[in-house]
């Protein structure tokens, strides 16, 4: 298992040869709180996880026992002058954008408090796995503010207008049963599991072609919200990157002699 660490606060975590990949949030003693400095970390991870070929899935996880990430660094942010937030603002953007456009599948392990901007990270992911510690809300009208990390958008698409919209009115917390049921997050696992029950799906994940899942993302964001038309546009151009490619051939003879895949692109 390989680890690099960027910044004091986030480590990348290889494990193995199967192409799963943690991005690891390591700031325990403040909650995972996102300063400036973890954000420009957690874009630096972000960045060089872009470019590795050798990552089929990532999975962002907490160090912490109680909290994936309360959000926002508010200690800090109160001692920012206006100038300074100004300046502030697109590194604290470039962490969330970093999550948001990794190529590959991305899942979220969720337990204790997803909170405000913590709660946008584990949204910025593909899927989210929670255990039945979580507790997750985006609060920010409560302190004046807005979610700013992508999470007026994301959240919608998740749940829908209404749905979002009260839940970032009231600034309301939602605890785990309850964010399952309205779909905050896609599955809900005993408290203390929620880390292995993602690893474990990435893995799942990770055994399809690599080629294949990044086309599928591509297809799945790119196309969200177009009308039907265009959105299938954006599907058969994802398709031609993928139908002729060694590991669409490769992927065929496999399943014809009823053996495993061994994906050209993950050589």
């Amino acid at each position: 298992m390989g680890e690099e660490r960027f910044g004091e606060f986030v480590l990348v975590r290889r494990h193995g040869e199967e192409g799963v990949v943690e991005l690891v949030l390591d700031r325990p003693k403040a909650m995972n709180a996102v300063s400036t400095e973890m954000a420009r970390s957690v874009a630096a991870a972000c960045a060089a996880l872009e470019g590795d070929g050798g990552a089929r899935v990532v999975v962002v996880t907490s160090t912490h026992e109680r909290a994936f990430c309360v959000g926002a660094d508010l200690k800090e942010r109160n001692s920012f002058s206006d100038a300074d937030l100004v300046r502030q603002r697109p590194v604290a953007r470039a962490a969330y954008t970093g999550v948001l456009e990794l190529p590959m599948p991305t899942i979220a392990a969720v337990h204790g408090f997803a909170l405000g901007g913590g709660f946008e990270l584990a949204l910025a992911c593909d899927l989210i796995v929670a255990d039945g510690t979580a507790v997750v809300g985006l609060p920010e009208v409560s302190v004046g503010v807005i979610p700013g990390g992508g999470g007026t958008q994301l959240l919608p698409r998740r749940v829908g207008a209404a749905r979002a919209a009260e839940l970032i009115f009231t600034a309301r917390r939602v605890e785990a049963e309850e964010a399952y049921r309205l779909g905050l997050v896609d599955q809900l696992v005993p408290a203390g599991e929620d880390r292995s029950a993602a690893l474990s799906l990435a893995g799942r994940i990770a055994a399809n072609s690599p080629v294949g899942l990044r086309a599928a993302k591509r297809a799945l964001r790119l196309g969200q919200g177009l009308d039907l038309r265009a959105g299938l546009e954006v599907e058969d151009a994802a398709w031609r990157s993928v139908a002729f490619s060694e590991d669409r051939a490769e992927g065929v003879a496999a399943f014809a002699e009823r053996r495993a895949p061994r994906w050209p692109s993950a050589s």
